[in-house]
């Protein structure tokens, strides 16, 4: 694994499986670090192309959308973290797939769920590689004033609050997510902040471990201190006893492992993660954090305790010099969207559509003026509603009847399919037999009827190349063509 830093203030990304809200906080957190380039170079989203509009402070940025892995890390060969927002069902496959690029450094699995066999596997290829997998099961990490992963330390407010836009002298690592934002909370009360934060998270067989993460903060020479947040089940934590024993953590330790309550209960439990259930004796909270104090690492009686703790530590490495203050900066306001600066009632905007068939306003919506309690309760059908919101009023039953007649005959996917109803209409129109036949045939194509001969291609080439139904179709999935006849995309 790494032994020193593995972010910095230039680092960039390549996000998998779009999600909107965390790769905008990503950018967000950019503006209010005074990034010149934004941390997500490229988003990969199997099967598509092309771009996504997001924010960049004011300015509205288009990151480009790669089908696959092997095409972003083409396009992109400075970006060497890779953050994994895909499910537990592939996220296996697409973190493999990452790691045997020669550009990625990093892979961030924030799915739950990855079963553990493909996680060891994972672990076995980075380690041989000496590249780092942050999770699975982690909200990530985030270097202060720097680059951060997803949605770690949460809202632009507390990312402030924890004074996150700019580096301090501590190195943080936990298993949880959710006590990493409290703990940069708390960190940052008592001391000048933290500068580099991982979560490891919660599985039995994490990517990198809180030994991994604490060596590599004792080499980076801008973290003086270093804080450990542990839990009960497992036996992470003594790494990090065997590698203070070895003299190899050179720098003070603050450490507590949570889940002491587990005593309280007469059987066993497992609490929120699933590597946090103790199997025995050694896996208590109550022996981890003895090992830790044994060791050498400063361990407060609880976690109420720990605060103090930080703060004597860090206050002790003032007094002998080895901290210089921080200077303090103020970050830029970070541009509210006008949706919500709308809800907040700070901006009002003019309406971009008026609407003369409906309106939403007053008690209930209504169509053509007729509430939709009075729809309801008369037993409307789809023509009537369909003659309110077309010809805005009331036809009579044999017009609402023809409507409902047309809207049967063109549903497609049933008996009248396109070409079936293109026959219907041209024999409506007079037609003779031959021409109406003839209609309904020239529609064949692609999408109606014609598919079943390139499925019968497709079906053929999986057949001769031995392919499983399931292997098929996730080929299929991955080139980003749907499978013809189906016309779906699984």
């Amino acid at each position: 694994m790494a032994t020193g830093q593995i972010f910095s203030k230039t680092t960039q990304a390549l996000f998998y499986n779009y999600k909107q809200l965390p790769i905008q906080r990503m950018l967000d957190f950019d503006f209010l670090c005074g990034r010149e380039t934004p941390s997500v170079a490229g988003i990969i989203n199997p099967g598509s192309d092309g771009f996504q509009k997001l924010f960049f402070g004011q300015e509205e940025i288009a990151i480009p959308v790669h089908p696959t892995i092997e095409a972003a890390c083409n396009a992109h060969p400075t970006a060497d973290v890779f953050i994994n927002f895909a499910s537990f069902r592939s996220a296996a496959a697409s973190s493999m797939s990452a790691l045997k690029q020669p550009t990625i450094r990093v892979v961030a699995i924030i799915a739950e769920g990855v079963p553990e066999s493909d996680t060891k596997q994972l672990i076995s290829y980075a380690r041989a590689n000496n590249k780092v997998i942050i999770g699975p099961a982690t909200v990530g990490g985030i270097q202060a004033g720097a680059f951060k992963i997803g949605d770690t330390a949460g809202t632009i407010d507390n990312i402030i609050q924890c004074k996150l836009y700019r580096p301090g002298s501590v190195g943080f690592v936990s298993k949880s997510g959710g006590m990493s934002n409290e703990m940069y909370n708390t960190i940052a009360r008592v001391t000048d902040g933290i500068y580099e934060g991982i979560a490891i998270g919660g599985d039995v067989f994490p990517g990198s471990t809180l030994s991994d993460h604490i060596l590599r903060f004792n080499n980076i020479p801008q973290v003086k201190m270093m804080v450990v947040l542990g839990e009960l089940g497992g036996k992470d934590e003594y790494s990090l006893v065997e590698a203070l024993k070895q003299g190899k953590v050179q720098k003070p330790v603050v450490a507590w492992v949570s889940g002491t309550c587990a005593r309280l209960f007469k059987s066993e439990v497992q609490f929120g993660h699933a590597g946090a259930k103790s199997g025995g004796e050694l896996e208590s909270a109550q022996a981890k954090n003895q090992a830790l104090k044994d060791a050498g690492a400063v361990v407060p009686t609880s976690y109420e305790a720990l605060e103090t703790a930080i703060k004597e530590t860090f206050e002790k490495l003032v007094e002998d010099g080895k901290i210089s203050p921080v200077t303090e900066i103020t970050p830029p306001p970070i541009p509210e969207d006008l949706k919500t600066a709308i809800k907040s009632g700070k901006v009002r905007a003019p309406t971009h559509i008026i609407s003369t068939i409906s309106d939403d306003r007053g008690e209930e919506p209504c169509y053509a003026g007729v509430p939709m309690s009075t729809i309801i309760e008369q037993g409307y059908g789809v023509g009537d509603v369909i003659s309110l919101l077309w010809f805005k009023r009331s036809l009579p039953r044999y017009c609402t009847q023809f409507i409902e007649m047309c809207i049967m005959l063109c549903a497609d996917h049933g008996p009248c399919v396109s070409g079936a109803h293109n026959s219907i209409v041209t024999a409506r129109a007079g037609k003779d037999l031959v021409s109406s036949l003839v209609s309904g045939l020239l529609t064949i194509g692609p999408r109606f009827g014609g598919a079943i001969d390139d499925a019968a291609r497709y079906f053929k080439d999986a057949y001769d190349r031995n392919l499983t139904p399931y292997e098929f179709v996730e080929g299929m999935k991955k080139k980003g063509i749907r499978v013809p006849g189906i016309g779906h995309r699984i």
